[in-house]
């Protein structure tokens, strides 16, 4: 701002200083035409024998009117009477007639314009030319006008009068010169005003985005990064202290999301454990008794005897079952413990997919493997993948109904990853449960614990490995799991 107020002195300066020299110049030219005419007039009447100031101007090489043009309109020599007794415009100047009588005009029949004050010399001249205008105390710069000289000679008192145009030349200039000295001020406003525009963006947009970032923080979205943060100034200074306090809660939500779930890890893990003691206890006893009851009190009646082996067998089948249970809610609960080797992703694929072989054929179901026949070794546990890709896949036949349909294993490696399919043509899954496929508990099922496909994410994380679902309803279901292999990364 500084810089431009200085530069605006300059310019005004500078256009003053031009401005003044214009119209000096103007000036001297209305003088130099001034004393030109005077000296015209006056050799006019001086001169022996007496020449008409036409007849001189004719004389010259180039005409005084012409080189005068746009400052002298005439020059006219005015007696005491108010006959005009010479005249540069020739329409004006004293001609004779047919019987040799001179023919003179009259100032009152010639237009003038006002006439300069020159005192008494003014009101003399007046008198002879009533209809003009009044004379200005104070002309007004371009305005026509005539300045009437007494001079006195042999013959008399005789009036110069000199009639100058009108000064548009001047006027113009003026006018311009108005408006340039208009123009720096202008320009000086409206650079400020860009310039503020310029900086207020510059310091609200900023600002701007950091409330909105500000909010979107309070709302929990700690991913967000204010972009200001390259700047070189104090916003770009508070812009990267903003992202770097928002990166450092990200980080203590996530490690108080960590010591939360550990802790409800713990805490779960210490009451399934002490569950399980309680109801397993009980169940040891129901299972010993039934083994019992089925060698020992087998009734002597064959009815009864087999009537009591189904009782008893369906009860150990029930106790079998609720054992099953608290063993997955264990394993749900408690640390994995995996060890991690080299393992033939293809080879536990093909083992889980035999366990279901019997069953596909009996429903009629394509069970099969795609690919893999090249596939990089894998960073696993095999009985943890076992039970991973057993699950996925009794998962599938179960969701296809009726006879029919397929379910099939795809195996691709991509950038130190393995990649699993396992698609079925079942019935789907509704969009609405899809968020809530992974959850512990949750379930379609009737008589589902919903802790199956909770524990095969839980495994799949372990391996430090990743798994997606997508599904449509009647349309089939497919889970992908990606796990790391030997020679990968596990990012």
């Amino acid at each position: 701002m500084a810089l431009l107020l200085l530069g605006t002195l300059g310019v005004q300066f500078y256009l003053n200083r031009h401005e003044q020299n214009r119209r000096s110049v103007v000036i001297a030219e209305q003088e130099q035409a001034l004393a030109a005419s005077t000296a015209l007039a006056l050799e006019s009447i001086s001169m022996e024998p007496p020449q008409y100031l036409w007849q001189l101007d004719e004389e010259r090489p180039v005409s005084f009117l012409k080189e005068q043009k746009g400052r002298v309109q005439n020059i006219l020599v005015v007696n005491e009477q108010g006959r005009v007794d010479d005249s540069l415009d020739r329409k004006y100047a004293p001609t004779t007639l047919e019987d040799g009588t001179a023919k003179y005009y009259h100032i009152s029949e010639i237009q003038l314009p006002r006439l300069v004050e020159a005192g008494q010399t003014t009101g003399n001249i007046r008198q002879l030319i009533p209809s003009s205008p009044p004379p200005d105390a104070r002309p007004v710069a371009g305005e026509p006008r005539a300045f009437p000289i007494p001079v006195a000679t042999s013959k008399g008192l005789n009036y110069i009068i000199i009639v100058l145009g009108a000064s548009r030349t001047l006027e113009s200039q003026t006018l311009s010169g108005a408006l340039q000295s208009y123009l720096p001020t202008l320009s000086v406003l409206l650079l400020a005003t860009l310039a503020a525009g310029v900086l207020v963006w510059r310091f609200t947009r900023p600002i701007k985005e950091l409330a909105q970032a500000t909010n979107r923080v309070a709302a929990g979205d700690f991913s967000f990064r204010v972009p200001s943060a390259h700047r070189r100034d104090e916003i770009g200074v508070l812009a990267t202290t903003f992202n770097e306090m928002v990166t450092q809660l990200g980080r203590m939500r996530e490690l108080e999301a960590q010591v939360k779930q550990a802790e409800h890890s713990a805490v779960v893990g210490r009451l399934a454990s002490a569950i399980a003691h309680e109801i397993r206890n009980p169940l040891n006893y129901i299972n010993l008794t039934l083994d019992h009851l089925r060698t020992s009190l087998t009734p002597s009646d064959p009815e009864k005897r087999a009537l009591v082996e189904r009782l008893t067998s369906q009860l150990k089948t029930e106790v079998a079952r609720i054992n099953t249970r608290i063993t997955e809610f264990l394993k749900y609960t408690r640390p994995a413990q995996i060890e991690l080797r080299p393992l033939d992703l293809r080879e536990v694929i093909a083992d889980a997919l035999r366990m279901v072989e019997a069953q596909a054929a009996e429903n009629g179901i394509e069970a099969k493997i795609e690919g893999g026949a090249s596939l990089p070794a894998v960073l696993g546990d095999e009985e943890s993948l076992r039970s991973v890709f057993t699950n996925l896949i009794i998962n599938g036949m179960q969701a296809i109904e009726g006879e029919g349909g397929s379910l099939t294993v795809r195996l691709a490696a991509n950038n130190g990853r393995a990649r699993v399919e396992v698609s079925d043509t079942g019935r789907g899954i509704e969009p609405e449960h899809l968020p809530k496929i992974f959850e512990p508990y949750f379930s379609t099922k009737e008589t589902g614990t919903g802790l199956g496909l909770a524990i095969v994410k839980k495994a799949v994380e372990d391996h430090h490995g990743t798994i997606s679902v997508r599904s449509a309803p009647g349309e089939g279901t497919t889970f992908t799991v990606e796990i790391p292999t030997a020679g990968g990364s596990d990012k």
